[in-house]
């Protein structure tokens, strides 16, 4: 019993972390609210998904192992005891009980025998008589149920347990264990999926999801299993015939839902129905949920711009969310794995910041919840983006996200190119500034004439002619410039101040900064020449602040492009939007044992709480020519209750004897 109390306790605590904190979400949801250290930490024991976690699991079992060992090694002795009337109790030691009375009766032993029998049925007790020579043993009793009480209760225990382990993942790990079951890991077509790689369409219980494009159709459920997923067969189809998705004003999802045709695989029957949130589809034993959306394979229009030589125009290409394709070799040849077109990214921006789009499950949760959100001055739809896998041809890859439109940050447009090593890392963004006509063709191009080392050297000596006089001085700025920019754009301002004393950088930044900027402004009207574009000087007030403002913007630009880690950026052009519908399929038959097993635990608090195990015991011995009897009653909780109960009791002994206690 201590051990199943521990246990309990143990899954008290675990479930409250489960309750508190949000289970099953992104890897960086958790490391931006805990930190990298702790979440490496508490990632060990799997608190992200407790439910499901092993040592979660094996606590629930022995909580089931010790409470029905508790429950098979104590209830039969309840049961017993609950049947006895215990009336072998010896008479004498009837006056060591608490509440005992003892009256004298004119009645005869047999007689006063009789007449106890209807006084203790009248007030609900059941009874039975031992005769012991010329002495009866009247023993009564009621509310005897209260035992079942802490047997139901054990018993809801186990029951409750054995529902939650049924509806875990322990079904489909007792598979793989026992069947031989590998998951599949690495992408194939569901008709090259092994048997090794399916579980029985028999799965007792199960949870997996399915995600069907508009249009399209499926009857394969998939199920995450360690680094890999199984596949599990439904007994029937369903087809996406429509998805609809509303939005509130701020553009987070307001409401969504699926059409679809189901079509039983063995009768062939099909029917129409529209599964929503909170309005699953139930068929076959199995609940199909509205889970969330995703993109169903969209076709997508991309500019190519490269970001290394001396090129600045853009490539056309195409490609389609879900596939991978490789690039043309003058944008660097790797391999592109286009993962996600997102047509609405709310963001908020109020702190300047580059946003970070948000997980899908974060969507749905606004749509779960009340649709009274408050207003956020700062919340901004910046309109759709595209992410993407760069694959090298060393196996590394990068995750990179590009918003199609420019962003507004700091009162300024910006194209936000954004990078990161793995799931686990926010967004890094490289922030390219729009040019006149809302494009990023004037920094590809100020970025292409920076590579060129002939305008490199220009540049440097329309810098040292503006700033120095002539003769030995502006030589040596025109020298400082060359050199400058030349390191600038291979490895940017960290390039110029790598081989300086630290304590001499602030220093050479101080002077290196100005003179860069000065210099990419004189590349920027060469440039601008080449390009045939009007030139900058002269411009007054507003304009030439802007002006201003961006070239600040773009040499912050190129000082990060080195680290960049591609030579090409993809900027979303179009798209043909597919829409495709993300749904959780569940076979859940330990929800009704969960619910027997509630039944059983109100029963047994119930019982244990409001009913009350009373016994009396009249032991009724010749005396004269009448007899003598003495009572006693006892119960498991003395409360006031009681004390009436048998206060009620002496006095209808002491009336049906017709003498007064002794």
């Amino acid at each position: 019993m201590r051990f199943a109390i521990s246990l309990l306790v143990f899954i008290c605590v675990a479930s409250l972390i489960g309750t508190v904190l949000p289970q099953n979400q992104a890897p960086n949801t958790y490391i931006d609210q805990f930190g990298p250290f702790w979440y490496t930490l508490f990632d060990q024991f799997s608190i992200w998904h407790i439910y499901n976690s092993p040592w979660f699991l094996v606590i629930m079992a022995f909580l089931v192992v010790s409470t029905s060992l508790c429950v098979l090694r104590n209830a039969p002795k309840m049961i017993r005891d609950m049947r006895s009337f215990r009336e072998y109790v010896r008479g004498s030691s009837l006056k060591a009980f608490r509440h005992k009375v003892e009256v004298h009766s004119a009645l005869a032993p047999d007689a006063a025998v009789d007449a106890l029998g209807p006084l203790l049925r009248a007030q609900g007790f059941r009874y039975r008589v031992r005769i012991d020579g010329d002495s009866r043993m009247v023993a009564a009793k009621k509310g005897a149920a209260n035992r079942l009480g802490y047997i139901f209760a054990h018993v809801a225990i186990v029951v409750i347990c054995v529902g939650g382990l049924l509806d875990s993942e322990l079904p489909v790990r007792l598979q793989t264990w026992l069947f031989d079951k590998q998951p599949v890991v690495g992408n194939m077509l569901i008709s090259e999926v092994p048997e090794s790689g399916r579980l029985s369409a028999y799965n007792p219980s199960f949870r997996a999801n399915m995600l069907i494009p508009d249009g399209k159709q499926s009857s394969v459920g998939i199920i995450p299993s360690g680094q890999g997923v199984l596949l599990q067969p439904l007994p029937f189809s369903l087809r996406l015939n429509k998805f609809h998705i509303e939005y509130y004003e701020n553009g987070q999802p307001s409401d969504f839902r699926s059409d679809v045709t189901v079509t039983d695989r063995v009768t062939g029957e099909s029917f129409d129905q529209t599964i929503q949130v909170n309005e699953p589809l139930h068929y076959r034993g199995l609940t199909v949920y509205q889970s969330s959306f995703d993109d169903g394979g969209s076709a997508l229009q991309l500019r190519g711009w490269p970001l290394r030589g001396q090129g600045s125009e853009p490539v056309a290409l195409t490609g389609t969310v879900g596939t991978e394709s490789q690039l043309p070799a003058g944008l660097g040849g790797d391999m592109v794995d286009y993962t996600d077109l997102r047509l609405i990214n709310v963001e908020n921006l109020g702190d300047g910041q580059g946003p970070q789009p948000a997980n899908v499950i974060e969507h749905v949760a606004a749509v779960t919840g009340s649709a009274a959100r408050p207003r956020d001055k700062d919340l901004r739809n910046v309109g759709p983006s595209v992410q993407y896998r760069l694959i090298g041809a060393d196996g590394q890859a990068h995750e990179f996200n590009q918003y199609m439109l420019p962003v507004a940050l700091d009162g300024f447009p910006l194209f936000l190119l954004g990078v990161r090593d793995t799931p686990a890392q926010p967004w890094r963004y490289l922030r390219i500034p729009a040019d006149a006509r809302g494009q990023m063709h004037e920094f590809m191009q100020l970025r292409a004439a920076l590579a060129d080392p002939a305008l490199r050297e220009q540049a440097a000596q329309a810098f040292a002619e503006h700033n120095a006089p002539e003769g030995e001085q502006r030589d040596l700025m025109f020298q400082a410039a060359r050199g400058a920019l030349t390191t600038f754009e291979r490895e940017g301002f960290n390039g110029i101040i790598a081989a300086a004393p630290e304590d001499q950088r602030e220093k050479i930044l101080n002077f290196a900064v100005p003179m860069v900027q000065l210099s990419v402004a004189e590349l920027r009207n060469l440039m601008r020449a080449r390009a045939g574009l009007p030139a900058l000087a002269g411009l007054q007030g507003d304009a030439a602040q802007r002006e201003q403002q961006w070239l600040g913007l773009a040499v912050v630009a190129l000082a990060m492009l080195p680290d960049y880690p591609a030579p090409v950026a993809l900027q979303l052009a179009g798209f043909d939007h597919v829409q495709a519908s993300v749904f959780q399929v569940a076979r859940s038959p330990g929800k009704t044992i969960v619910y027997l097993g509630c039944l059983f635990l109100v029963l047994g608090v119930f019982s244990m709480f409001y009913i009350r195990e009373r016994r009396v015991w009249v032991w009724v011995r010749p005396s004269g020519a009448g007899s003598s009897w003495l009572a006693a009653m006892t119960t498991q909780r003395r409360t006031l209750d009681f004390n009436h109960e048998f206060e009620r009791l002496r006095n209808a002994l002491r009336t049906l004897g017709g003498q007064h206690d002794v």
